[in-house]
């Protein structure tokens, strides 16, 4: 299993738990057999889209794909440096490599309701990315540099200090602007 992709370990030991086949889950989930499968093997970096969709098709927060141990009380990052770090694609489509590094600021934090990131974004010269919509909401912060989110038909740009609120159901992406990177706090809720 690729470094980078630890997840479909932790999906696997849910669905065994649970007692449900792949081909269930991927109907559950309304993501394709061969993805999931994918994700299960290690084999690719999937988007956030599909992990909401088996996030919640397993009843759980996409957190729980993050998570070792747990903690009921407060849970205190240092500057930002958390050491539980999950890489996703930008785009659901594009599974070979990540371009985004989530940093995980409440990983192991018992009954949370919302998934707090710091996420590195590294440059990349698309110039149309493909958007994805999953149920939740995001709130995001600009820490370093610029992004350019497309929501819906719009695009906006943020630079450091700008902020953006949406709804996740509607069609979205986000990526470094002017194919530089760039840094953002990001906090996600995602219903299970």
């Amino acid at each position: 299993m690729p470094e980078k992709n630890k997840i479909g370990k932790k999906i696997k030991n849910l669905i065994d738990i649970r007692g449900i086949s792949v081909d269930e889950l991927a109907t559950d989930s309304g993501v394709n057999k061969e993805l999931v499968d994918k994700i299960l093997n290690g084999e690719i970096i999937p988007s956030l889209t599909p992990l909401t969709k088996i996030a919640r098709a397993l009843g759980v927060r996409i957190g729980t794909f993050i998570d070792d141990n747990s903690q009921a009380g407060p849970l205190i990052v240092k500057k930002g440096k958390s050491d539980k770090v999950v890489y996703f694609s930008g785009d659901e489509n594009k599974t070979d490599d990540s371009n985004l590094e989530f940093f995980s600021l409440a990983a192991g934090k018992t009954d949370r309701n919302m998934e707090p990131f710091i996420i590195d974004i590294e440059p990349d010269n698309k110039l149309n990315h493909e958007r994805s919509s999953h149920e939740g909401e995001e709130f995001i912060y600009v820490l370093e540099g610029s992004i350019e989110v497309s929501y819906g038909q719009k695009k906006h740009v943020l630079e450091v200090g700008d902020s953006i609120y949406y709804d996740s159901i509607v069609s979205h992406h986000l990526h470094g602007y002017n194919n530089k990177p760039a840094k953002i706090l990001a906090v996600i809720y995602t219903p299970y």
